[in-house]
């Protein structure tokens, strides 16, 4: 735990000096507060843009900072140096890790406030939610990261994706077949499950759906890391 302490810390200090990174934390935040104070509309329900803007922040945010946080540490050999210093790879990838899902977090809580969600209990549901679906972002986003060779490979590869999980929440309200295949994924389940909070039309559905994303994210990363393993001296 220590190692993984030093490595987080490590991280904060770099994404301070890096806006690269450090606007994928805020953009979809403040959009939402932006937008739900200004877009005032007959037919439009108040927490319409903090659902939308909360699905699309956690197909974005996680997948594309811990794609590319482990692709420039690839390329620039810091993990390289890191096990030199007895760090292992897993204990480098937990700390990382860590780090974009708290820095991910008060994006969370500020869509949570903005939320229609009452009470603790549903404000706390919100959070959880939120929660898993920036686990499986950031694991989906490490899988890119560890296949990737360098920086240039991992954006050609996660901002495709990052687009598709992004966007795809947005688009499924406005067209059924892209609703068809949308709530197949995990973004779309977010923002399915935040909006029936408190309305009692939460379906067991949209609960599978999210956790079978887990595992297959999962299970994408493990290949690619063991794939990256038998190729790279430093995996």
């Amino acid at each position: 735990m220590k190692n993984v302490r030093i490595i987080m810390r490590k991280q904060w200090k770099d994404t301070l000096k890096n806006p690269t990174i450090l606007i994928h934390f805020i953009l979809f935040p403040m959009l939402g507060i932006i937008m739900t104070r200004m877009v005032k509309a007959d037919g439009v329900p108040k927490d319409f843009f903090v659902n939308l803007f909360a699905a699309m922040y956690v197909g974005m945010a996680p997948l594309i900072s811990m794609a590319s946080i482990l692709s420039e540490e690839k390329e620039k050999n810091t993990l390289r140096v890191l096990l030199t210093a007895h760090v292992t790879p897993w204990q480098y990838l937990f700390g990382i890790g860590s780090f974009v899902f708290l820095a991910c977090m008060p994006g969370a809580v500020i869509f949570s406030q903005m939320s229609d969600a009452a009470g603790f209990g549903q404000k706390m549901a919100f959070l959880l939610i939120l929660a898993v679906g920036i686990i499986e972002s950031a694991l989906l986003g490490a899988a890119i990261g560890v296949g990737s060779p360098n920086q240039m490979a991992a954006a050609s590869a996660g901002v495709p994706v990052m687009l598709v999980f992004s966007f795809l929440p947005m688009l499924s309200m406005f067209n059924e077949k892209v609703a068809k295949v949308a709530e197949y994924t995990y973004s779309e389940q977010v923002r399915i499950l935040i909006g029936a909070l408190g309305k009692g039309t939460i379906a067991a559905k949209s609960i599978v759906v999210l956790f079978l994303n887990l595992i297959l994210s999962g299970i994408l990363f493990g290949a690619l890391y063991r794939k990256q393993k038998g190729q790279d001296n430093f995996f």
